[in-house]
């Protein structure tokens, strides 16, 4: 039988390909328990499935370790455990990733691309946006000066070229100045900016949990009497290893599941925005991603619409973008858009940084911190 196990040994080297126990140290580090291991490898769920294929990268210990994205759909466990392995990784190592602290704590360089064109130096993420803000402000520095100078020598010529006797002065001029470079004023790198709209919420109690209980196999229950309230202005995080019911909880206070055993009472006047990693899957492939906001509400305009992909950074033609030549940042990015049509006082959401760049999810941050409802 075809296991997680024999799966991943597939990845050593043939010099190694029975030394088992390096795929069994590195599977166990992402999350497999031993009887995983003995498990056939279609029988779990996608993230797992990344996990397996990074285990196949790692144990062939390459000379280059080329990873994108490897924190996604990953636990905290397991973020923490890659991270050891790779600060002791002895090869080179290139690494895209939108977990801006997981980066800065193994990197030596930060390669970046700005104002399209790429750029390398020496240090972490702090050390790049720093540097190019320095960039900037000496050639915006440069630029003024260049600018004052050449006014200067402009005014000079017309004010003097009818005099003989400065003639040579003119001339001169007249030859600094063809020689002069006129730099352009920097344009404004676009960013992610917005914020939720907040419904209004006078009551302390936004919802209360008793006695839940879920499982999607009846023999195995994944929640059982569960009781906990939420006070408005809350911010809850909710942790635990991937397959505990972290998703599944959020779909319950969602209403997208129904509880089995047990009541979810919300205050009659909480309006949730909920944001899941499968709702990706709701868009709708032939629409255009104005369309996707246009539709999520019945009280969004164009103007509204048009807005809102401005403010996910799909301005002008980029709005008309059909769903389906997004990448999956972009996607994302639509589904926290038709969240922001409407106004909330709880915000539900799950894992929303996956797919996001790293200036994406700072923005998103600052949008939750500057939410004055619960989340």
């Amino acid at each position: 039988m075809r296991t997680v196990l024999k799966e991943a040994m597939t990845g050593l080297t043939d010099s190694e390909k029975d030394h088992s126990w390096k795929a069994e140290k590195i599977l166990a580090g992402l999350g497999f328990s031993l009887t995983d291991m003995q498990q056939p490898p279609e029988t779990f769920s996608g993230g797992f499935q990344v996990r397996l294929n990074l285990t196949k990268a790692l144990v062939s210990e390459p000379d280059l370790l080329l990873l994108d994205e490897p924190t996604n759909y990953l636990d905290i466990t397991s973020i923490r455990w890659i991270e050891r392995f790779l600060l002791n990784w002895p090869h080179e190592l290139m690494l895209i990733t939108h977990d801006r602290s997981f980066m800065d704590k193994i990197v030596t360089h930060t390669l970046g691309i700005h104002r399209r064109k790429v750029r390398k130096i020496a240090g972490d993420t702090g050390k790049y946006y720093a540097q190019i803000a320095l960039d900037e402000e000496v050639y915006e520095k440069t630029r003024q000066n260049d600018e004052k100078r050449r006014k200067e020598i402009e005014l000079f010529i017309s004010r003097f070229r009818a005099k003989a006797r400065l003639a040579n002065m003119v001339q001169s001029r007249i030859k600094t100045l063809s020689k002069m470079t006129r730099q352009e004023k920097l344009d404004k790198v676009k960013d992610l900016e917005f914020s939720f709209q907040t419904q209004p919420f006078s009551a302390k109690h936004v919802l209360t949990v008793r006695n839940l209980g879920f499982g999607f196999d009846p023999q195995v229950p994944l929640i059982q009497d569960l009781d906990f309230s939420i006070q408005a202005g809350d911010r809850i995080c909710v942790i635990g290893k991937n397959g505990k019911g972290k998703t599944t909880l959020l779909k319950l206070l969602a209403g997208s599941l129904a509880p089995q055993k047990g009541d979810i009472t919300f205050h009659p006047a909480t309006t949730a925005g909920v944001f899941e990693q499968t709702n990706i899957q709701s868009l709708v492939d032939n629409r255009t991603v104005e369309e996707e906001i246009l539709y999520s509400h019945p009280h969004v305009d164009r103007q509204l619409a048009r807005n809102i992909c401005g403010a996910m950074m799909f301005g002008g033609e980029t709005a008309l973008k059909k769903i389906a030549v997004l990448s999956g940042g972009e996607k994302s990015r639509v589904m926290l858009g038709k969240i922001l049509v409407t106004p909330v006082n709880l915000l539900l959401l799950d894992e929303p940084t996956n797919h996001l760049d790293m200036e994406s999810c700072d923005a998103l941050l600052e949008a939750i911190d500057s939410f004055d409802g619960t989340v």
